[in-house]
């Protein structure tokens, strides 16, 4: 038993542990009803019995033994379910426990590839795995995609029901399957780091709970399955991680990062992350992900600002364009090239993104717009640009840092 105090320690399996027995009890109940209703089981029994008991040596084994047995348990009970008992009496037999590493991470994989199964519609498949993977609470998720939180609770309730009609198997899917879902994967690992990183709103611009939980997931990703696109990912979310509380200041306010104290960045994980970078590209199957974290790499390289090699970044994004088009890439690149040569070009380079269409309800490209109108001295153009980004921005410290840019013009 542990001599953590129960209370201390119930709450620290719940931030640690629930996603994964969630993906343990999913695979060994067949649902994510039945596995979320023994979740809230084994937490209840858990708050009852371990003041009483003492904590267990593996919290995580016992909360599956608890939710999966209390379950069937009260399955046998219910008399409509009689004629179900030589299923049941399968689900009761005894499994190796699930203490090691390996089990962990194969059910956290698992879930994954269940949740972006091609038979979802890309939408429902975000949102599924956001939900029951990353932890996100269905309003945060609406928040993040600025969808009315009814609609992504709609999407939920409809992929799982797919998932149960369609009997879609809670497996590894094949090597020949993986490709069709190794992608949304990654895309929603990603979108887990990213809210995180720049939460959509809330009192602080970092999550560093949905960082972790990003990270640990890559990392998982890149241990089980040898893909330079996975490597790629976990380098480019590293190499931010590693600069993450240099983002804010004491009062919790925006630091750009031209003005970030390089000194504090963790070299342990930039130097992961470098290690990550040179397999993917040993590769020679170039990626996105991998295309983005060879540019983060870069300014993770810099000494600072000034020294930053902006014509490899614009190079890189050159690439990007072509590998993985969009209007965002098309934007950061223009940011780059304001950074090589000069605002002038930079809000040619941006004003010809934004007439492309797709960024007019992106905060962060109205403010890129205004800071090259601010420098070339264009002060009532960029208030109206700095008015529009403070219209659709709802981050309480963003909003603070354009508030402050409009009251210096």
């Amino acid at each position: 038993m542990s001599t953590t105090s129960p209370r201390n320690a119930l709450e620290a399996a719940y931030r640690t542990e629930a996603r994964r027995v969630l993906a343990t009890l999913i695979r060994l109940l067949g649902g994510f009803d039945a596995a979320e209703e023994a979740l809230h089981e084994a937490f209840t029994a858990a708050a009852e019995q371990w003041p009483r008991q003492g904590v267990p040596a593996n919290p995580y084994s016992w909360l599956v033994s608890v939710g999966r047995f209390r379950t069937i348990d009260r399955w046998r009970r219910e008399a409509r379910l009689t004629g179900a008992l030589p299923e049941l009496t399968a689900l009761a037999e005894p499994t190796p426990e699930p203490a090691m590493p390996e089990d962990i991470q194969d059910d956290e994989l698992r879930l994954i590839f269940v949740c972006c199964h091609p038979a979802l519609t890309p939408d429902a498949r975000i949102a599924l795995t956001l939900r029951e993977v990353g932890g996100l609470t269905t309003e945060e998720i609406a928040r993040a995609y600025l969808t009315p939180a009814p609609t992504i609770a709609q999407r939920i309730v409809r992929a799982k029901a797919k998932i149960r009609d369609e009997a879609i198997p809670y497996e590894m899917p094949d090597r020949g399957d993986l490709p069709a879902r190794l992608e949304s994967a990654l895309q929603v690992i990603y979108l887990i780091f990213n809210e995180g990183y720049a939460a959509t709103e809330g009192p602080n611009l970092t999550r560093a709970d949905l960082c972790a939980e990003a990270i640990r997931l890559g990392r998982l990703m890149v241990d089980l399955l040898d893909q330079p696109e996975a490597q790629g990912l976990l380098a480019l979310m590293l190499l931010h991680e590693a600069r993450r509380a240099t983002r804010v200041d004491a009062s919790g306010d925006l630091v750009l990062l031209e003005d970030q104290d390089r000194t504090l960045w963790d070299r342990a994980l930039i130097a992961e992350a470098d290690s990550l970078i040179g397999k993917a590209i040993a590769s020679r199957r170039i990626g996105p992900y991998i295309l983005q974290a060879a540019i983060a790499s870069v300014h993770a390289e810099a000494a600072g600002t000034t020294e930053t090699d902006w014509a490899q970044v614009v190079a890189l994004y050159d690439v990007l364009t072509r590998v993985d088009p969009s209007p965002v890439v098309a934007l950061n690149r223009a940011a780059a090239i304001a950074m090589r040569d000069g605002p002038q070009a930079g809000l040619a380079a941006i004003e010809a993104v934004m007439a492309q269409g797709g960024l007019d309800g992106y905060h962060l490209a109205h403010a890129a717009r205004a800071d090259m109108q601010r420098r070339l001295g264009l002060t009532e153009a960029a208030k109206t640009s700095y008015r529009r980004a403070l219209e659709l921005s709802r981050q309480p410290a963003e909003r603070r840092f354009i508030e402050a840019r409009l009251n210096q013009l």
